[in-house]
């Protein structure tokens, strides 16, 4: 690809969105008014933006709307790059010292809750696609603005691939922010080319109630659940030569309500970070083995988490270096930046797992840097946002010839 067929990103414009983004508070399940202001913005420019609509009544009641726009190009048989991003947040901090939707920007700072993760990256891709409208493009891009990243489920890319968005795709790049949370220390422009699975257990332990001044009628299920959770944390995991290792972290016992009674119910979820190579069954035998190494007296009851539809997994994946939207990244940030990309791998889960595994696409996740995501003080660096916007676009050029 000449220059003279690189796309035009307006860095101005591109921070003047992030702002606009990032003063729109969309907490998950709360995502109604960006969803509409991304839907506007795309439609003022001509991109002729649907709504999805997105429907979960059995456990969160959720009804929403990702955003979805399409540019055409003109070979059917040449491939298709789908463009992924959230538009949701966490809920709003509360140790803010300034409002936690401000848009301040200070030092090439900034700030908001969001601002990192990942509304700099949505507002990357989405200045990024306006760009390729003015550019001959062999394939299509098709642009997903989606809700519910940081709610429970991942509900809006959840249902772009049951409702087959993803099936023509050949390929995708997700904006979250990257070398923030790689496995390794890298630094912009990043490619990470793939990132750990997540299986969350949901254990039921069940012991035997007694009278508290004597414990040693009953069985504590509050106590053998603490010593589940004790053996669960030490146990080995997977290792990968790309992902690197598994992890275990006990999340949350419950159990216990009455004064002066040993508790017979006690409840513990344990987060499981998985690599390739490590599946659903593997995760319960696992856990299965622990429990009976014990040798409680409790009765042990393993499961996973309920989901709205079996198929809401984080499965891990990798994608290949030499992938053509891999090398079409590099050669983008090569001619952006002017440096060779760092890569990486991502050490958590999001919508990019659903895409890499569930969807089997090569996916690449490519986005600005910041600090303090998820908390006080979040901030993304702005010339990272309009490099990513550059890089993108450039890319996918290069990819949809």
């Amino acid at each position: 690809m000449t220059d003279d067929a690189a796309p035009t990103v307006d860095p101005e414009e591109t921070i003047d969105l992030l702002q606009e983004l990032v003063r729109t508070p969309s907490p998950y399940f709360e995502e109604a008014e960006i969803c509409e202001f991304v839907y506007d913005w795309l439609d003022a420019r001509g991109h002729d933006p649907e709504y999805h609509h997105v429907s979960e009544p059995d456990i969160t009641e959720y009804e929403g709307d990702n955003v979805v726009a399409r540019l055409t190009g003109s070979d059917p048989d040449a491939p298709t790059l789908l463009l992924n991003a959230h538009v949701d947040t966490v809920k709003l901090v509360e140790d803010w010292e300034e409002d936690p939707c401000s848009g301040r920007i200070e030092g090439g700072k900034l700030y908001g809750q969001g601002a990192c993760d990942m509304k700099g990256g949505l507002a990357a891709v989405m200045t990024a696609f306006d760009a390729l409208a003015d550019v001959p493009l062999a394939g299509d891009v098709l642009l997903t603005a989606v809700v519910d990243e940081e709610g429970p489920y991942g509900l809006g890319t959840d249902r772009l691939i049951r409702d087959g968005y993803t099936d023509d795709c050949d390929a995708a790049v997700v904006t979250e922010p990257g070398p923030i949370l790689a496995q390794s220390d890298v630094e912009n422009p990043a490619l990470l080319l793939g990132a750990r699975g997540r299986f969350l257990y949901d254990i039921e332990v069940r012991g035997h109630a007694a009278h508290g001044s004597q414990p040693e009628k009953g069985v504590n299920a509050v106590v053998e659940a603490g010593e589940l959770a004790a053996a669960l944390n030490d146990i080995e995991t997977g290792d990968h030569p790309r992902l690197g290792s598994g992890s275990v972290c006990p999340l949350q016992i419950e159990g216990g309500s009455q004064t002066l009674s040993v508790p017979e119910r006690a409840r513990l979820m344990v987060d499981r970070h998985v690599v390739v190579g490590e599946t659903m069954e593997d995760a319960r035998a696992d856990a299965e083995r622990v429990v009976a190494e014990l040798d409680l007296q409790s009765d042990v009851e393993i499961g996973f988490r309920e989901a709205p539809d079996p198929h809401i997994v984080y499965g891990p994946y990798v994608t290949d270096e030499k992938h053509p939207l891999v090398t079409a990244l590099a050669d983008a940030a090569r001619a952006v930046a002017d440096t060779d990309p760092d890569y990486g791998y991502f050490s958590s889960v999001g919508d990019f797992n659903y895409l890499g595994d569930r969807a089997d696409l090569p996916t690449v996740i490519v986005g600005p840097d910041g600090e303090n995501i998820h908390g006080a003080g979040e901030f993304v660096y702005t010339d990272e946002v309009v490099e990513v916007a550059d890089i993108v676009a450039d890319a996918a050029v290069r990819f949809c010839g």
